[in-house]
């Protein structure tokens, strides 16, 4: 099944703030590499913006959301995986339109393809927990 442009959005952002984990830079400069160089347009590019901007912002919040169902402290964790747990559950607490359901299946896509080998396993269980906490 072909995955939509919030799909690439998503995938952009997590590789994003990767790159950002990783090299310190200003997400500014990282978002307008990605621009140029992905396949965003319309409202994905919209929304991958809005989310590389506002993740950063709140990511304090974000992690300590995550954190109570981590079995290991945050900075072991496998950097491709902490993006996508971010991005995961900053759309389970912040944007209650998007079903869990697209929102877990997402995030397990994400880490199948870019994440270690059992990785989206961790990152399901992870986000089961925190969807569970943030959602009815």
């Amino acid at each position: 099944m072909a995955k939509g442009g919030r799909h690439l959005a998503r995938r952009c952002v997590v590789q994003a703030l990767y790159q950002w984990q990783v090299t310190k830079q200003d997400h500014e400069d990282i978002e307008k590499s990605f621009i140029k160089n992905s396949m965003l347009s319309g409202k994905h590019k919209d929304y991958f913006l809005s989310l590389i901007n506002i993740i950063p912002q709140c990511i304090d919040d974000i992690d300590s959301t995550i954190k109570p169902f981590l079995d290991r402290d945050a900075d072991k964790l496998d950097l491709i995986e902490q993006a996508i747990l971010r991005v995961a559950t900053y759309e389970l607490k912040y944007d209650q339109n998007i079903p869990t359901s697209v929102v877990l299946d997402e995030a397990i896509d994400i880490a199948k393809v870019f994440g270690s080998e059992h990785g989206y396993k961790y990152v399901n269980g992870v986000l089961d927990k925190v969807a569970k906490e943030v959602r009815n």
